[in-house]
């Protein structure tokens, strides 16, 4: 089999490792993929964004299969030119893909499928937002409707930072994103996150995390787009998992397809758990990034056939099978990261680290310069390793982390606090 994986970050170095193994893979590759991608499969420079593009590349290179791994060729309909040229692809539909692109159309589809959810409020302009925001008063979460690249979630900790995050949405600090906004109430709890592979009408879990998006220990400072997970959740218990199931995931999924827009891929639902009782936090309609990456250090080979069996429609003829184990990932970022950071620096180190079943570096924002491997992104590498129980794969982790040459990186050392708590 032919494979074409389309992306470049960590999540897509995680996929394609993990197919990699399987032996139905015959050729793989990755566009526009990364340095450290290229260490195990071809990569590729045209426009992923473009259907058309990415349709001619298939046909040119005989791909039998397509996996979509970031939002912005899902919400283009990338899916869509590929299905209707016969192309088989995992990913969903421009349609289905909108349960990431549209919190507004998330929020509504909770509203239709009775799936428990965040009170909410949808607005087109500042003035409305902004009264709303007085009555409702802070704690409260200020979130520009469409794709923002994960950071385009304020959580205003005042009525003043909130009305702030209006405006700068408004302005154009996320771009057409924040021309619309949600502001919704602030749950407590705590926060995991459900993968579920869906065929369209079947759905079939494959595994829980937990990842820690503000940039510094403790679960401090700004939001970022991931700074570390672990696999599995322990706080998604089978029976808090199973609820989230019957209660949010199925009527999600029924409601898509009264609708008439059957979702196909993988659906992440980020779950706020109080009490026992999950609530939709938001929709993803792709493997999460850094999430995939302890996904894929636990299932390995197996999931291109869950892949495949997912965008055939045929789920229930599978089921992935679980090693008794853990696994973290801990992301280095460049200094400064979220805000402003530099790109070019040299890092050190790679090479000597182990690269196997139990250990790995995924690279997410890099570039290979003269025979070196440099920093090309905000997040760079994902520290990625398994053990029998959470503190091992945190251990083996950070061991890696701290044979790495990098002064101009920074981590968190934390990654897995609140489970090891």
């Amino acid at each position: 089999m032919n494979i074409l994986i389309l992306g470049g970050g960590g999540r897509e170095h995680s996929l394609a490792w993990a197919i990699k193994q399987n032996p139905k893979c015959d050729r793989l590759i990755v566009a526009p993929g990364n340095a450290g991608i290229a260490k195990i499969a071809e990569c590729a420079d045209f426009d992923v964004i473009s259907g058309t593009a990415v349709l001619e590349f298939v046909q040119e290179q005989a791909i039998d299969f397509v996996i979509i791994g970031p939002e912005a060729p899902l919400a283009a309909g990338v899916a869509d030119q590929l299905r209707d040229a016969g192309i088989l692809v995992f990913g969903p539909s421009k349609a289905a893909a909108e349960l990431e692109a549209s919190k507004a159309f998330t929020k509504a589809i909770c509203d239709a499928a009775s799936a428990p959810t965040a009170a909410y409020g949808h607005f087109t302009d500042a003035e409305a937002a902004k009264a709303y925001v007085q009555t409702q008063g802070a704690p409260i979460v200020v979130k520009a409707d469409g794709l923002a690249a994960g950071k385009g979630v304020i959580i205003a900790e005042t009525v003043d930072q909130a009305v702030a995050a209006i405006d700068d949405m408004f302005d154009g600090s996320f771009g057409e994103a924040g021309a619309e906004v949600v502001i919704e109430e602030f749950m407590t709890g705590e926060e995991a996150s459900y993968f579920i592979l869906c065929d369209g009408e079947n759905v079939l879990p494959i595994g829980t995390a937990q990842d820690h998006k503000r940039v510094g220990d403790g679960d401090t400072g700004p939001n970022t787009g991931g700074m570390g997970a672990y696999s599995p959740a322990p706080v998604l218990t089978d029976a808090i998992a199973q609820k989230a199931i019957d209660e949010i995931i199925r009527p999600t999924m029924a409601e898509m397809v009264r609708r008439g827009t059957a979702y196909q891929g993988i659906l992440y639902a980020g779950l706020m758990i109080e009490n026992g009782q999950p609530r939709l936090v938001e929709y993803n309609v792709r493997f999460g990034d850094p999430e995939c990456q302890v996904l894929m250090m636990r299932l390995g080979a197996q999931v291109l056939d869950l892949l495949v069996a997912a965008s055939e429609g045929r789920l229930n003829d599978v089921k992935p099978n679980w090693a008794d184990d853990h696994a973290v990932t801990v992301v280095l970022a460049a200094k400064g990261y979220p805000d402003a950071y530099e790109k070019g620096t040299v890092i050190g180190g790679l090479g000597a680290l182990q690269s196997d079943s139990m250990n790995m570096v995924f690279h997410a924002g890099t570039a290979e310069r003269d025979g070196m491997i440099v920093a090309n992104g905000g997040r760079v590498l994902n520290v990625t390793a398994r053990g029998d129980s959470l503190a091992e794969a945190q251990q083996r982790a950070y061991a890696m982390v701290d044979k790495i040459d990098w002064a101009d990186g920074f981590c968190r050392r934390d990654i897995g606090w609140r489970a090891l708590g």
